[in-house]
């Protein structure tokens, strides 16, 4: 992996582009094996791309580096009492929160999109390095700005094969003075029902987790499907008006979680780490080694009126899965360590993602077990129109041989 200097990279690319060279565009390369398997490419990292450009907390906006990991750009704004209102990469922390350039290529969001959207929808512009190293613009630094194509969104799940981001403009977000958390658990029927009030009820939760039994025992909670319901407010009689409306509707008891003990519930639906058994690594334990891998990592959606159908699928049986409720889109994983789930098969995964696309959805297989081919994703129905856009980008088809989403074999 090449990780250049940012006076060198335009430079570099050029490099590459005059000689033919492959290569794929990567933020800090802590997640490269995610996805279709590399193909004989050069990584070229947006390392040497760190830090803040501006923060203009009155207007609510900041520019970064692509470089510069999600966890810096938070700290940077606790300080003025804002927050990019998204969750940080399924990973452990030995992997870090990753770059913001990185999360945007990927295109992922988690449960935080119920309330804030995903981060194409707080992303207000950007600045990349074409294949051949021009450079190039779309948006701007302000909210209101509709000028020029919406190239932005065309970006976000990219996975770095239209160009090298380098910098991003996004929307911060005040942070709420007051959050809580409620977990309900029961049946996939009863869940199912409740979801369905919330989501068409007047309340705003921060968000709606759907938390398979696996996930939940490896949380230390009953072995039980459950909801994950996040509360933020400005006050505490708003909050516990919303707490109120929700216990009236429910028929099933509620568990009550204060703010600390929401974040760290959190944790176990993105870090490896922070669940019990689910790896050697715990908190505090010496560094003995490379970190365990999940034997499967999926990346899946379904019609949100569909997810509790997904969960009864076989196929899932014993995975962890966390899925947001209002957009019927999460992650699907197998543990690595002890009690991990050895049987599930490549002909399981593509079962299961026949089973996404009959409720609605999808399936993306982000890692697999060595020696598994499992296609990280299908051909979508638009592949033609796909290519076409590619090729107007990278003429050569230099960039990220192999990991043009929607298309499964180029």
């Amino acid at each position: 992996m090449i990780s250049p200097d940012a006076n060198d990279l335009q430079d570099l690319v050029r490099q590459l582009h005059r000689e033919g060279t492959a290569w794929v565009p990567c933020g800090l390369g802590s997640r490269l094996d995610w996805g279709p398997p590399l193909q004989d490419c050069t990584p070229v990292s947006c390392a040497g791309l760190r830090g803040i450009i501006e923060h203009k907390p009155g207007d609510f906006t900041i520019s970064v580096r692509a470089g510069t990991p999600l966890l810096e750009v938070q700290e940077a704004l606790a300080p003025h009492r804002q927050w990019l209102a998204v969750d940080r990469p399924w990973g452990s922390q030995r992997r870090g929160a990753g770059s913001l350039g990185g999360l945007v290529a990927r295109g992922l969001a988690g449960g935080y999109r119920q309330r804030y959207l995903a981060v194409r929808d707080q992303l207000i512009g950007l600045s990349l390095l074409r294949a051949d190293g021009t450079a190039a613009k779309a948006g701007g630094r302000v909210v209101k700005n509709v000028a020029g194509y919406d190239l932005m969104r065309l970006f976000c799940g990219s996975w770095g094969s239209l160009g090298l981001i380098t910098e991003l403009n996004l929307r911060t977000l005040p942070q709420p003075p007051i959050r809580r958390g409620l977990l309900v658990q029961g049946s996939l029927a009863e869940l199912g029902a409740l979801s369905q009030w919330l989501l068409g009820s007047s309340l705003s939760p921060e968000r709606l987790d759907w938390w398979s039994a696996p996930l939940a025992a490896l949380a230390g909670l009953e072995a039980a499907p459950l909801l994950l319901i996040g509360l933020a407010s400005i006050s505490a009689e708003s909050l516990a008006e919303q707490q109120a409306a929700i216990a009236t509707h429910s028929r099933l008891p509620l568990r009550q979680l204060e703010a600390e003990a929401l974040e760290s519930l959190l944790a176990c639906a993105r870090d490896d780490e922070a669940i019990p058994g689910a790896g050697r690594h715990q908190p505090g334990a010496p560094d003995d080694g490379p970190e365990p891998e999940p034997a499967w990592l999926l990346r899946l959606g379904v019609s949100p009126d569909q997810v509790p159908q997904a969960l009864a699928s076989p196929e899932l049986e014993g995975l962890a899965i966390d899925l947001a409720a209002g957009s019927g889109v999460g992650l699907a994983w197998t543990p690595a360590g002890p009690g991990a789930r050895a049987d599930l098969r490549p002909e399981a995964v593509l079962r299961l993602r026949l089973q996404c696309q009959r409720l609605g959805g999808w399936l993306t297989v982000l890692h697999q077990p060595s020696g598994h081919a499992v296609p990280a994703w299908d051909d979508a129905p638009s592949r033609a129109l796909i290519e076409q856009v590619k090729r107007q980008f990278d003429p050569k088809l230099q960039l990220a041989p192999g990991r043009l989403p929607g298309v499964a074999k180029p």
